[in-house]
């Protein structure tokens, strides 16, 4: 990765992190279950640099099924190159019989406290023209009230999103849907 990418890639996880923190109000101290960076994880080894886990549903009042499920991950080792993280994440879109799914390999993750962005190209789909597109997603972790955006939000359809660089989404505009939330973010804390 060239200078200047990494100076981007930083520079957008320093908006994200500044946007998260200025939308919540956290004590400076790490909240519960929080380590910091470098620190060991339960068992002894060296938690993740970030990651983003889980599964839900997302509410539609038409009676749409939208399901978003996620296993991405940033080593420790990897912990300055949010690029080189790993994993896949998959959704499926249904009403009344007719609609898509998809998944993708992980190609970029960043997070910033209980927010995070990945994005991935498609490696598998029944929408046509899907296999091969970059697609970005972000995730906000709230417990059971989780939001979610993508990066298609405005197009209608990843298929019409036009090279949409790594680690690129929309707002968590989206509700999950009640009893459905278990998203997980990992905190990235990179050495600034």
């Amino acid at each position: 990765m060239n200078r200047r990418t990494k100076t981007a890639v930083l520079g957008a996880a320093l908006l994200l992190c500044a946007t998260a923190a200025a939308g919540a109000a956290t004590a400076s101290a790490p909240e519960e279950g929080q380590r910091e960076a470098g620190a060991t994880a339960p068992g002894g080894g060296q938690r993740e640099a970030a990651a983003l886990t889980g599964k839900a549903k997302l509410y539609r009042s038409a009676g749409d099924d939208i399901t978003f499920s996620f296993d991405a991950h940033l080593a420790p080792e990897h912990r300055l190159d949010p690029m080189k993280a790993t994993g896949t994440f998959e959704w499926s879109h249904y009403l009344n019989g007719k609609g898509a799914w998809a998944k993708a390999k992980v190609d970029c993750l960043v997070t910033g406290g209980k927010v995070a962005v990945v994005s991935g190209v498609i490696t598998s789909s029944d929408l046509p023209g899907a296999k091969g597109k970059r697609v970005g997603i972000t995730v906000q972790d709230i417990g059971r009230h989780d939001r979610l955006g993508y990066s298609w939000a405005t197009t209608g359809t990843p298929v019409a999103t036009k090279d949409l660089p790594k680690c690129v989404s929309s707002a968590p505009f989206e509700k999950v849907q009640k009893g459905t939330g278990d998203f997980a973010v990992t905190p990235w804390q990179p050495p600034l």
